[in-house]
């Protein structure tokens, strides 16, 4: 098929690169240079604007930041509305607001364009392995139209509901992981505060009925004090965003929420945004009074 792809980060780069893999013709735009090098090398065709991209695809994917950065590429001036011919589809993998993706999608149907809102979970190393968890909202036969090249991105696609349903299951899905990565912080701050050996406690829990994938990774970040960023945790922070201003909406007290929400909230001013989440650990060794120094 002829795709098109627009976010060439962590995640989006092997995605794109698996597509490209499949067979299947790529364009692309990316902004900053370097990240359009290891596309150019596997055969995709950079282009010099969003409406570009969509000129020269049936199927578009995004993989951006934020609601802001999936308007501007779709309705911006050269933007992909710009391009899109009827009946052509938009994938958004991005980390949204449902009600960003409901009405982002309103808007492409007015032009004949299709839209699934498709955020993943997995990490890049699951972008890398074809291994994410891909959580749909939208139209189902819109869906069964782009599901195979979805099997090419992740081993888990499920359809969720209706636009902006795929958002509301990332929201959840970032609201459990984050929550376990604090209560580890948290687990593995008591046993150093105690004088017991926190990787002999992260051995032990690793075994028993508190073992996750989440006390694996993180947890192990934590002991062995390596904060460099897997995920860099300003995107957590802004997820976590997202999730409190949809509970706002709706009127739901999320108490654990938004108690995780001040954590990042003070990670964040402690400057450790560019980090991995497993820094809430620091921010509890910083103590309640810490400030922006460090």
């Amino acid at each position: 098929m002829r795709l098109g792809f627009i976010g060439c980060g962590v995640m989006g780069r092997p995605m794109a690169l698996n597509l490209l893999r499949a067979g299947h013709r790529l364009a692309f735009w990316a902004r900053r240079p370097e990240a359009a090098q290891p596309l150019l090398a596997a055969g995709a065709v950079a282009c010099v604007s969003p409406a570009a991209v969509a000129s020269a695809a049936e199927v578009v994917f995004t993989a951006v930041t934020a609601d802001a950065d999936v308007e501007q590429v779709v309705f911006a001036p050269d933007g992909l509305a710009e391009g899109f011919a009827a009946g052509a589809v938009l994938v958004d993998m991005s980390t949204i607001a449902p009600q960003a993706a409901r009405s982002i999608a309103g808007r492409l149907v007015r032009l004949g364009v299709a839209m699934l809102d498709a955020p993943v979970s997995g990490g890049g190393q699951g972008a890398i392995d074809a291994s994410l968890s891909i959580m749909v909202g939208g139209q189902a036969a819109v869906l069964e139209r782009v599901r195979p090249l979805l099997e090419l991105l992740g081993s888990t696609i499920v359809h969720v509901g209706d636009h902006g349903a795929g958002q509301v299951a990332k929201a959840c899905n970032q609201m459990l992981m984050v929550a376990t990565i604090q209560a580890v912080a948290e687990a593995l701050h008591l046993s150093r505060a105690a004088g017991v050996d926190p990787a002999r406690v992260h051995a032990a829990l690793a075994g028993g009925s508190a073992a996750s994938r989440v006390l694996q990774a993180m947890g192990g970040r934590m002991v062995a004090r390596d904060f460099a960023a897997g995920v860099e945790a300003r995107l957590h922070h802004k997820d976590y965003a997202v999730l409190i201003a949809e509970a706002h909406r709706l009127g739901l007290p999320l108490p654990v929420s938004a108690q995780v929400c001040q954590q990042l909230n003070a990670l964040m001013a402690l400057g450790w945004g560019r980090c991995d989440t497993a820094s809430l650990l620091r921010v509890l060794e910083a103590g309640p009074l810490a400030t922006g120094s460090h």
